[in-house]
């Protein structure tokens, strides 16, 4: 029988809406659409780079309980309302996936708090001995 378990962050969000982190499913694993928030104080920048940095680091927490790294990303979705920041988060978004390479899609749309500037969701695939 495959492993299936959430991954909880202690952001607020999770309990107020009803969703994991992220869902480690046997190899897969599926880190919701992350935005920059730090969830151990509910506060977020006003700059978009650094909102992608905590982003980043959101991720990477729930990455490292699921047993992967950003090396095992397959996937990744980048959400923004305005597409002008895009290019801003390049230099930071490289540091993570340049080397990775993973399948990558960039929308803009509205998100569920005017203050972020930023979502960023990704897929990996782990390593299962």
């Amino acid at each position: 029988m495959r492993e299936r378990r959430a991954i909880l962050s202690g952001s607020t969000f999770e309990e107020q809406i009803g969703y994991a982190r992220a869902v480690v499913d046997g190899d897969r694993v599926h880190v919701s659409g992350t935005t920059g928030f730090d969830y151990a104080t509910m506060t977020i920048s006003d700059d978009v780079v650094d909102q992608a940095e905590q982003c980043l680091r959101n991720i990477e927490a729930a990455l490292v309980e699921a047993k992967c790294t950003f090396g095992d990303v397959v996937r990744v979705r980048y959400l923004l309302p305005d597409r002008e920041d895009f290019e801003r988060c390049r230099p930071v978004l490289r540091r993570c996936f340049g080397e990775v390479r993973p399948a990558a899609t960039m929308l803009v749309c509205g998100l569920s708090d005017p203050r972020m500037k930023i979502e960023i969701e990704v897929y990996a695939r782990r390593a299962v001995a």
